[in-house]
């Protein structure tokens, strides 16, 4: 009779080897999905590696092209590229959040609708706040024609203008993100409470630098938001002290501009000394979204961390697509000058320097339906997404099939990613090439059909809330800008999509050159 101490460690290594081994990639209902790597039903470190390094999109669309609609990527982790039996399941309800999204919470441990995981919270917030992000709402709001008309008129198009004149490149994308930083505060807070980055060099060149702080430590936020606290007991051990200054300095200023709006709320509004001012639109309906639905958490806390979000990916997001637009059209003069002849046939068009005062714009509808310019908008954001990465959910408790997989058990990591859907040869033929006119040639069916892999702004109840403004403010600069000038690349080096969630240019920047266009 063998020794109890033998038998024992008999037992634990045949559990630990069934556990680990037998079970994941023979008998679980993953073991029947293929791997996207050989030691992918065994440990996550593979995953975990390229998400390291910044190679995960790209890694995950390869091992679609390979294997197919499903591939495992961990022992507890799949991904899926396809719309029935998809997205469309995945992200249609009852698969809540993964954690990963916590990351996004603000002020410590304050959740925003964004990083919200229960869809009943994130649906009662949605549900008040997405008025004022309709696209009724925008094409009419008094609010957002005084935004455009002050952010194009008065900041954007007198730098370019001085620049044409002056003959000196100008560096777009930081330009970008100061313009929708700008469109996005003053209907957040208010025209007098936003920010005039476009027009201040020094102070927007100070906060995008803060901001940026935290993006090269988000996997550690992300993925293993365990070991970074055990850790940070020690020390400043994987993410230094400037990261939590940063975000700190982010999360007072939000404060500061949120206060301001309750201030602004509560008094009449007027243009004073040269100053235009606006209402705090969504400040005013999240504050509403507050009383209606309180979360356990202080009032300000509530709709600073909303509000915080709303920036945030407002002036990111626009700002990283509209540089990717200016650069495929610096890049294809004929476009340009197409666009322009479309541009013309806005009643009344958009001429700098303005005719009137305050300048008129011609309506947003009649900006939403030129077929060229939302063409060359569609597939930037089909091939450019500036957010391709994965959006991860947990598979609900009732076993569900995704891609014709067995029924998946509760628990499992599933996502899609934008990268992938975007570049499906069957429904976008030649997918990494950027071809405006397929939106414009292909016929009403194969229109819908792209429509429904089209996910640069998600889809279901979670779809981005902002989607019609970032849509109505890049329409309205690409068209004011094209309008008057063309643009040349100066420097492009280092303009290709680093491989992350978020995939801003690796270099962070383009340079252009705007020539002035003869009326």
């Amino acid at each position: 009779m063998l020794p109890i101490t033998p038998i024992a460690t008999i037992c634990i290594v045949s559990y630990l080897i069934y556990k680990y081994i037998i079970y994941p990639a023979f008998i679980s209902p993953l073991s029947k999905i293929p791997n996207a790597h050989l030691t992918s039903p065994f440990s996550p470190l593979w995953i975990l590696g390229k998400r390291f390094t910044e190679q995960e999109n790209r890694t995950i669309h390869a091992a679609h092209v390979k294997h197919g609609d499903i591939v495992r990527l961990g022992p507890n982790e799949i991904s899926v590229n396809c719309v029935d039996d998809g997205i469309r399941t995945i992200y249609s309800g009852g698969f809540e959040k993964w954690p990963w999204y916590a990351q996004f919470d603000n002020f410590g441990d304050v959740p925003c609708m964004f990083s919200t995981a229960e869809s009943k919270p994130h649906s009662h917030r949605r549900r008040v706040i997405a008025n004022v992000y309709s696209k009724t709402y925008l094409q009419s709001s008094p609010e957002m024609l005084k935004i455009s008309q002050t952010v194009v008129f008065s900041r954007i198009l007198p730098i370019l203008e001085s620049a044409a004149i002056e003959q000196k490149p100008v560096e777009v994308l930081g330009l970008n993100h100061a313009s929708t930083m700008d469109f996005i505060t003053a209907f957040m807070f208010g025209l007098q409470n936003g920010t005039n980055f476009t027009q201040d060099v020094s102070a927007r060149k100070q906060f995008l630098a803060i901001y940026e702080q935290p993006r090269p430590y988000r996997f550690w936020f992300g993925e293993l938001p365990g070991l970074k606290a055990f850790l940070n007991k020690f020390g400043h051990i994987l993410v230094p002290k400037s990261v939590q200054e940063a975000t700190n300095y982010l999360d007072n200023w939000t404060l500061s501009r949120t206060k301001a709006a309750e201030k602004s709320s509560a008094t009449k509004i007027s243009d004073e000394e040269n100053i235009p001012t606006t209402t705090p639109i969504v400040y005013n309906q999240v504050h509403q979204s507050t009383l209606k639905n309180p979360f356990p958490y202080p009032q300000d806390l509530q709709i600073a961390t909303e509000l915080k979000d709303h920036w945030a990916a407002g002036q990111e997001t626009s700002g990283i697509t509209l540089c990717y637009l200016f650069h495929e059209l610096s890049r294809h003069p004929d476009l340009q000058s197409r666009l322009r002849k479309e541009f013309l046939t806005l009643s009344p068009t958009l001429d700098y320097p303005p005719s009137a005062s305050p300048p008129e714009l011609p309506s947003p509808q009649s900006l939403d339906a030129l077929p060229l310019l939302h063409a060359c908008l569609m597939e930037t954001l089909r091939i450019h997404a500036a957010i391709p990465g994965p959006e991860p959910r947990i598979t609900p408790s009732k076993p569900t099939s995704l891609a014709g997989s067995p029924p998946l058990p509760p628990g499992v990591r599933v996502s899609s990613q934008p990268y992938t859907l975007h570049r499906r040869a069957d429904v976008f033929p030649d997918p990494e090439a950027w071809k405006p006119e397929r939106w414009l040639e292909a016929s009403e069916g194969q229109k819908a059909e792209m429509g429904r892999w089209f996910w640069a702004f998600g889809s279901g109840g979670r779809m981005c809330i902002g989607s019609n403004f970032a849509m109505q403010e890049m329409k309205l600069i690409t068209a004011a800008i094209y309008t008057n000038y063309r643009t040349h690349i100066v420097d492009d080096e280092g303009i290709e999509q680093v491989d992350a969630y978020t995939a801003h240019p690796r270099a962070n920047k383009l340079v252009l050159k705007f020539e002035r266009v003869e009326k």
